[in-house]
């Protein structure tokens, strides 16, 4: 009998950066598909660096500055937050991404760091932030939105 996995329903005080969490799902699944697809590694390697500059970086800001003020500094998830954001920044902060291998891993390293966050840390806050701060978090958040960019050409996206 398979278990069935139900979405997560989250607080509308968190659900800019959820909505952000999509996005990056989507960027480690457009990696996959793209080595997959056997796109140019520099091309897909490009777009990471793209993706880091004009979503995953401000996306670690917000939750680094705006989020985790809020929680307990001393709390192993808070702590494990910011220890995945400094890995991946890493990532980043090295050349550039054109090895297969580590493309691979970076969109592996996101997508279960997305999925801590998730099932993890934003329960977590949910239950531990009062709703005067969670609210406070919303506004702050929601005045941070910025215009997404969109990457062109779409490499995931099987041609043949």
């Amino acid at each position: 009998m398979s278990k069935e996995i139900k979405p997560i329903k989250r607080s509308k005080q968190l659900t800019p950066l959820s909505h952000d969490h999509h996005e990056g799902l989507l960027f480690a699944w457009k990696i996959r598909q793209g080595v997959k697809n056997g796109t140019d590694i520099n091309v897909i390697g490009k777009y990471a660096h793209w993706f880091w500059e004009n979503h995953l970086e401000e996306h670690f800001r917000e939750e680094e500055q705006i989020l985790a003020p809020h929680l307990p500094a001393d709390n192993e998830l808070v702590k494990q937050m910011f220890d995945e954001h400094r890995e991946i920044r890493s990532i980043f902060d090295g050349e550039d991404i054109i090895n297969e291998n580590l493309l691979l891993a970076l969109a592996q390293t996101v997508d279960d760091h997305i999925r801590f966050e998730e099932r993890q840390l934003f329960p977590f806050a949910e239950k531990t932030i009062p709703e005067k701060e969670l609210n406070l978090i919303h506004e702050q958040l929601s005045k941070q939105a910025a215009s997404r960019k969109k990457w062109e050409p779409e490499f995931w996206v099987r041609t043949k």
